[in-house]
C-alpha cells in the first residue's frame, strides 16, 4: 500500500485532490473539484452554491469525470496485469439508476445486480445505449431470489450467481420447464476474515451468503448431473471497505484450488469472480490501496495459483461498487440551526440527515465535510453535524472541524456516492433529494427530487375509514 500525504492546510482546501497520482478511490473531493474566485467550491466546472440555488438541497452532485476515471482505472489495470480475459462489473447496489448504469456501461463495464429492480434498471440502461441483448453482461446475485426474479433473469439470458440449495434446485426446475439452459456461477463462502465492519464482512463462515466450503463436493456432484445448468465458474466475496490486499490474494488462491476440484466432476469452469470490496478514503486518515494495486495483487495471485495447479487462466471477473462511485459524489446541504451545550458540544443542523445518508447511524461510518462558500476560511470550531429527523442518533458527522458558519451556508459532505441514495428512505416522510451529474460546466438532472404528492401516491384510504362512527 502506498501512503499518500494530505497537504498541511487548516481549511477546506486540504481536501482537494492532493496529487495527480492518486487513484479515484484515494481522493476526498472529486477529481474536478476546484476553488473559484469567490472562494467557493466548483465540481465538474459548476459552482456548488449555484447548483443548490437551482436544484435545492439536500442535493447529490455526481462528478461524471471521477466515475469514468474509476471505471478506466479498473478496466485498464486488468488489461495491464492479467494476461487472460477479464470483465469488470459495476456492483450496482452501491447506486442503481439509469444515468449511473449508462455511464458505467459506456465505459465497457457489465453489471452485478441483486434484485429484480436493479436488473431491469441495468437492462434499460444497456438498451438505451443500443445494446438489444444485454443479458450476458449482467450477473444476478442474492441469497433469497424470488421465483419471479429467477424467471426474469432466465428470460434475459443473465448469469445467475447461485447462493444456496433451494435456488439451485429451483433454477434447474425452471430451466427444464422453459426448455432452456441456465448459465450460473456458484457462490462459496471462502472462510476469509477481513478488518471491516461486521455488517459488511461476507467472506467469513458465519454469514448468510453462499455455500460453505464443506459443500463443494455435493454441489459439484449435483450440478454435473443437471443438463439444464451450465456452470460457468465460481464466485466469492470477502466483504466491503477493505484496505488490506492479502485477503484478496488468499481468496484468489482458494478459488483456483476449487476450480481444480470441480474438474474431478467433469466441470470445466472458465470464469472466476473474485468479488470486490476495495475501500475508499472517507476521511483524511484513511489510506486505501490504489485501484491498480488491488487489481495487480488479485491478478498475480490468480496467475500464480493457476500455474501451481496447472490450470488454464479463467476469465477473471471483479465487481467493484464503492470504489467506483463512492468518491465521485458529494451531498450538499443547507446549514440551519445551532445548539451549543456548554463544555460538551455544539450541534450544527442541516436540512437532511439519516434519510439521505443512513450509513453513520447504521455502520458508524465517518465522513469529512467542507463549507462550499468558505473554502479557504481557516478551521475555527469543532461541531457535530446533526440531521433534521426526529431521532437522537441522526448525526452525520461527530466532531467536524469547520470554519465559522452562518445559517444558509452550504455544507458539502464528501464521498457520498456509495450506499447513500441507494439506501435512502422517506423516514419522517421526508422526500428523497434530487441528484445531478456534472461535467465540463454542464449539470444534468439524473434523479428528480420527490414531492409530497410522490409520498402520497401509493397511499390508499379505504372508504370504510371515511364512514361516520
Amino acid at each position: 500500500m502506498v501512503s499518500t500525504q494530505i497537504p498541511k492546510l487548516d481549511c477546506g482546501l486540504q481536501y482537494l485532490p492532493a496529487s495527480p497520482d492518486l487513484a479515484p478511490n484515494q481522493i476526498l473531493l472529486p477529481l474536478t473539484a476546484a476553488v473559484n474566485a469567490q472562494d467557493g467550491l466548483d465540481i465538474g466546472g459548476c459552482e456548488v452554491t449555484t447548483l443548490v440555488q437551482q436544484y435545492g438541497s439536500p442535493l447529490y452532485i455526481l462528478d461524471e469525470t471521477t466515475l469514468r476515471a474509476a471505471c478506466r482505472h479498473y478496466r485498464d489495470a486488468f488489461i495491464q496485469y492479467y494476461p487472460g480475459p477479464s470483465q469488470v462489473l459495476y456492483a450496482s447496489k452501491a447506486w442503481s439508476c439509469l444515468a449511473v448504469c449508462a455511464i458505467a456501461a459506456s465505459e465497457g463495464l457489465g453489471f452485478d445486480v441483486v434484485s429484480g429492480g436493479e436488473l431491469v434498471t441495468a437492462i434499460r440502461a444497456l438498451e438505451e445505449l443500443g445494446r438489444p441483448h444485454p443479458g450476458p453482461l449482467i450477473y444476478f446475485h442474492g441469497n433469497n431470489k424470488a421465483k419471479s426474479e429467477l424467471e426474469l433473469a432466465l428470460a434475459q439470458g443473465c448469469t445467475v450467481v447461485v447462493d444456496n440449495w433451494l435456488e439451485l434446485t429451483t433454477l434447474a426446475d425452471l430451466a427444464a420447464q422453459q426448455g432452456t439452459v441456465a448459465p450460473i456461477l456458484l457462490r462459496f463462502t471462502p472462510g476469509i476474515d477481513c478488518h471491516t465492519h461486521e455488517y459488511i464482512r461476507t467472506g467469513h463462515l458465519d454469514n448468510k451468503f453462499g455455500f460453505d466450503p464443506n459443500q463443494l463436493d455435493p454441489v459439484f456432484s449435483f450440478v454435473s448431473q443437471q443438463p439444464q445448468l451450465n456452470c460457468l465458474g465460481l464466485h466469492a466475496h470477502n466483504g466491503s471497505q477493505i484496505f488490506e490486499l492479502q485477503p484478496h490474494r488468499d481468496l484468489a488462491a482458494t478459488l483456483i484450488e476449487w476450480l481444480g476440484k470441480a474438474a474431478h466432476y467433469g466441470l470445466s469452469l472458465g470464469q472466476l469472480n473474485i468479488g470486490g470490496g476495495l475501500g475508499i478514503r472517507y476521511v483524511a486518515s484513511d489510506d486505501p490501496p490504489a485501484i491498480a494495486d488491488w487489481v495487480k495483487a488479485v491478478a498475480q495471485a490468480v496467475v500464480a495459483a493457476c500455474q501451481s495447479q496447472n490450470l488454464p487462466l479463467p476469465k477473471l471477473l471483479a465487481e467493484p461498487g464503492r470504489s467506483l462511485i463512492g468518491s465521485a459524489c458529494v451531498t450538499a446541504y443547507t446549514i440551519g440551526s445551532r445548539k451549543s451545550v456548554p463544555e460538551i458540544r455544539t450541534y450544527l443542523a442541516v436540512d437532511g440527515g439519516m434519510s439521505d445518508n443512513p450509513r453513520p447511524i447504521t455502520y458508524q461510518a465517518a465522513y469529512q465535510a467542507v463549507v462550499a462558500n468558505r473554502l479557504s476560511a481557516p478551521m475555527a470550531e469543532t461541531v457535530t453535524i446533526a440531521g433534521k429527523h426526529c431521532e437522537s442518533g441522526d448525526i452525520l458527522i461527530k466532531d467536524a472541524r469547520l470554519p465559522h458558519t452562518e445559517p444558509g451556508d452550504i455544507l458539502v459532505v464528501l464521498g457520498t456516492g456509495a450506499y447513500n441514495y441507494s439506501m435512502s428512505s422517506n423516514y419522517n416522510r421526508l422526500t428523497r433529494p434530487a441528484a445531478i451529474a456534472v461535467r465540463e460546466g454542464e449539470a444534468n438532472l439524473i434523479l428528480e427530487r420527490e414531492t409530497y404528492e410522490d409520498l402520497l401516491r401509493q397511499d390508499r384510504l379505504p372508504e370504510r375509514l371515511l364512514a361516520q362512527p
